[in-house]
């Protein structure tokens, strides 16, 4: 196959499941050491969404800011997904394959899941303190600026974030399907802008990019607290783990289950 040739629907779900099943071979340091630098690299996006914020608020009404800012919100995914870093709202849909298929028990799924997340949470934590340090004491992004980013995620009613985030998880697993479908670098960039950028412009909940955020307005605010950030957090992991989990129950694993069993036969570990 040439490196600009589409790959045919057996082909991207049999290359979906080898990835899923080699997930799955990685030792838990090395699995939680990627997703913390996942959680570190996903900072960038509100690096660059608070320097826009920062240049444009002075310029543009809020429904035009909003759509700005949401152009920085691919960078940080970029880094993770073509650097092959861990994500959690990445793992909710291929690390369910190995499971659906009986290869892997639902322990090794829920600790698969849980080493990642908490990778990806604490370098979310990192960044976050470090940036709302530096941002502001740099001068090219304001605390009124990092606020204002992350109180958008914490006055919503608990309903409407867990819609948001099973569409957002949702949005995610359509990206990993749609990544596998190519093979060039610049395609995988382009899937990935259009994705992101739309859970961006809606404002969707995406528990990593989202925790940054909020962590980020928390330590510059008084207002904002652990509380809001549980808030957060909690109905935003549990939609992205039912979005992406249903992606690949109804569209990838139900339809391919035959295709499945056959890569398992046929990986070489």
């Amino acid at each position: 196959m040439s490196e600009n040739s589409q790959k045919n629907p057996d082909e991207i779900v049999k290359e979906q499941a080898r990835v899923g099943f080699e997930i799955y071979e990685l030792e838990n340091w090395k699995l939680f050491l990627s997703a913390l630098i996942a959680g570190l690299e996903i900072g960038f996006s509100l690096v660059l969404m608070g320097y826009l914020h920062t240049i444009f608020k002075e310029i543009y009404p809020d429904d035009i800011l909003g759509l700005i800012v949401s152009f920085g919100y691919p960078i940080g995914f970029i880094f993770v997904i073509i650097g092959r870093s861990e994500l959690f709202t990445e793992q909710t849909a291929l690390a369910m394959i190995p499971v659906l298929n009986r290869s892997k028990g639902f322990i090794s799924l829920l600790i698969l899941w849980g080493l990642v997340l908490l990778g990806n949470l604490v370098g979310g934590l990192i960044f976050s303190y470090f940036f709302a340090w530096f941002g502001p004491a740099k001068g090219f992004v304001p605390v009124e600026t990092l606020v204002e980013l992350g109180e958008k995620f914490i006055n919503e009613p608990i309903d409407i974030v867990m819609g948001s985030a099973i569409l957002a998880g949702w949005m995610m697993g359509l990206l990993g399907w749609l990544i596998t479908s190519v093979q060039e670098s610049i395609s995988r960039i382009i899937l990935i802008l259009f994705i992101t950028i739309i859970i961006g412009m809606a404002g969707l909940h995406h528990c990593i990019v989202g925790s940054v955020e909020v962590l980020t307005a928390m330590w510059v605010s008084d207002s904002i607290t652990v509380v809001d950030y549980w808030h957060f957090l909690w109905p935003s992991v549990l939609g992205n783990l039912i979005g992406g989990a249903i992606f690949v129950s109804v569209l990838k694993f139900g339809l391919t289950t035959n295709q499945i069993s056959s890569t398992r036969k046929n990986i070489n570990w």
